[in-house]
C-alpha cells in the first residue's frame, strides 16, 4: 500500500507541469510575434521616409518641408571703382656714386653711413697740400709770363716810335709785335693752368652731388683714392620723392590713354608683395612710348612723396591704378553672384520668404562687391550664404541678418 500512494501522486502532478510548459510556450510566441510586428512596421516607416527623401522635394526647402536657413544682404546703389593691377619695383628718381675727381689720401670723413645728406654737403676731404702747391706754382708762372708780356709791349711801343723817325727797320717792329702775341698766348696758358690747379684744390673736398640717403662707405680714413676708381666713395640714393615702375597689359592702353588725354590725374596705390597691406598712395607720372613685344606689356611710372620712407629702392610692390569710377550703379556682394551653365544668376528673397532665381548681368568686380548691370534693383534682398541646396521657389529663413517684413527689406549686415 505504501508503494502505491507515491505512484498516484506522480500521476496527478504530471498534467499540471504540461500546462505550465504550454503557457510558457504561448507567452514566447506572443512576445515574438509582437517584436516581429514592430520591426516590420519600423522598416516600412524607414523605407517610406527614404522614399520620401529621394523623391521630389517640396518648395519649402528640406525633404521634411522645413525652410532652409540662409544669410542675405541688400543690393544697393553705390559707386564702384575700376582698377588696373600691375607688378612693379620701387625705383629712385636719382642715384649717384660719389667718386673722387683727384688722386690723394683721405684725411677727413664728414658723413655717417645711412645719414641723410643734402646737395653740396661736405662728405670727404682729400689731402689738399699737393693741390695748394700746384696753385702757388701756377700763380708764379703766370706772374713771370705776365712780366715778360709787359716788357715786350713796352719795347713794341718804343720800336714803333723809332720807326716813325726812320731810325729802325720795319722788320724789327713786326718781330716785336709777334713776340708780344707769343707772350699773350703764354699768359693765357698760365691762366688756364692756374684755374686747373684751383679746380683740383676744390675737388679735394668731395661734396654730395644730390640730396638723399648715404649708403655704406666704400673707403676708410687714410685710404688713397684715385679718379679712375670704379667703386667710388659712397652711393647716395634719393628717397623723397620716390617712383615705382610697373607694367600693364597692352589691352589697357586705350582706356588709360583716354583718361590721360582728358587731363585726369590718375591715382596709384602701392601694396606689399602679398597684395594685402596698402603702403602708400601716389599718382601716375607717365607712360612709356612703346610696348615690349616679347611680353605684350607697357611700362608706367608713378610718383610717391614717400614722406614716411615706406618705399625702399628695389622693393617689390603691387601697383593698383584707379582708372575710373562708375557712379550710382547697382551693386551686390560678390558672394551673391552664382554661375550656371548658361547664365549668371542670384537668388532673391521675396516677401513670402521664398527665393526666386533671377538672371543677372555683372560688370566690374571690386573686392567683395560686384556691379550689377541688369537683373537686380536697389533694395533687392539677395542670398549670400546657403545657396548650395536652393531651388527656384524654396522657402528660407534668414539668419545673420534681419529678414524683410511685410515685403519691405530690413536692415542687413554688411557682407
Amino acid at each position: 500500500m505504501n508503494n502505491i500512494k507515491p505512484a498516484a501522486s506522480n500521476s496527478a502532478t504530471q498534467p499540471k507541469r504540461n500546462w505550465i510548459w504550454i503557457i510558457v510556450l504561448l507567452l514566447v510566441i506572443v512576445v515574438g510575434y509582437s517584436y516581429f510586428s514592430r520591426s516590420s512596421s519600423g522598416n516600412k516607416d524607414s523605407a517610406a521616409g527614404a522614399a520620401g527623401s529621394n523623391g521630389a522635394k517640396k518648395p519649402g526647402g528640406f525633404g521634411d518641408g522645413k525652410p532652409m536657413p540662409v544669410v542675405t544682404a541688400l543690393a544697393k546703389t553705390d559707386d564702384i571703382n575700376v582698377y588696373l593691377n600691375g607688378l612693379g619695383a620701387v625705383t629712385p628718381l636719382a642715384t649717384a656714386t660719389v667718386k673722387s675727381r683727384v688722386d690723394g689720401e683721405i684725411t677727413h670723413i664728414y658723413f655717417k653711413e645711412g645719414q641723410t645728406v643734402k646737395k653740396g654737403d661736405l662728405l670727404v676731404e682729400i689731402d689738399p697740400r699737393p693741390f695748394k702747391a700746384a696753385v702757388a706754382q701756377a700763380e708764379g708762372q703766370l706772374m713771370h709770363d705776365q712780366a715778360l708780356l709787359a716788357n715786350a709791349k713796352i719795347d713794341l711801343e718804343r720800336y714803333r716810335t723809332l720807326l716813325k723817325e726812320e731810325s729802325i727797320a720795319a722788320q724789327q717792329v713786326d718781330t716785336q709785335a709777334t713776340l708780344v702775341a707769343q707772350y699773350q698766348g703764354t699768359v693765357k696758358v698760365d691762366e688756364a693752368m692756374l684755374d686747373t690747379a684751383k679746380l683740383n684744390l676744390h675737388y679735394s673736398k668731395v661734396t654730395a652731388p644730390i640730396s638723399g640717403r648715404a649708403g655704406l662707405r666704400q673707403v676708410d680714413l687714410g685710404n688713397v683714392v684715385h679718379a679712375s676708381d670704379s667703386t667710388g666713395i659712397v652711393i647716395i640714393t634719393q628717397l623723397k620723392p620716390m617712383s615705382v615702375l610697373f607694367t600693364l597689359p597692352e589691352d589697357t592702353i586705350p582706356a588709360l590713354m583716354k583718361q590721360l588725354q582728358a587731363g585726369k590725374k590718375i591715382s596709384v596705390d602701392a601694396y606689399d608683395r602679398a597684395f594685402v597691406q596698402k603702403i602708400t598712395t601716389g599718382a601716375l607720372e607717365t607712360v612709356d612710348n612703346q610696348i615690349d613685344p616679347t611680353t605684350g606689356m607697357i611700362k608706367l611710372k608713378a610718383i610717391f612723396s614717400n614722406d614716411e620712407l615706406s618705399l625702399f629702392p628695389s622693393q617689390f610692390v603691387n601697383a593698383k591704378l584707379l582708372l575710373e569710377t562708375h557712379h550710382s550703379v547697382i551693386t551686390a556682394p560678390s558672394a551673391a553672384v552664382q554661375h550656371g551653365r548658361t547664365n549668371t544668376f542670384a537668388f532673391v528673397v521675396g516677401s513670402d520668404q521664398s527665393v526666386s532665381q533671377r538672371s543677372i548681368v555683372t560688370g566690374i568686380v571690386q573686392g567683395d562687391k560686384t556691379e550689377i548691370v541688369s537683373g537686380l534693383q536697389n533694395g533687392d534682398v539677395v542670398v549670400i550664404d546657403g545657396t548650395d541646396k536652393l531651388r527656384d521657389g524654396s522657402k528660407v529663413t534668414v539668419g545673420g541678418s534681419t529678414a524683410p517684413a511685410n515685403g519691405a527689406p530690413g536692415q542687413h549686415k554688411k557682407s
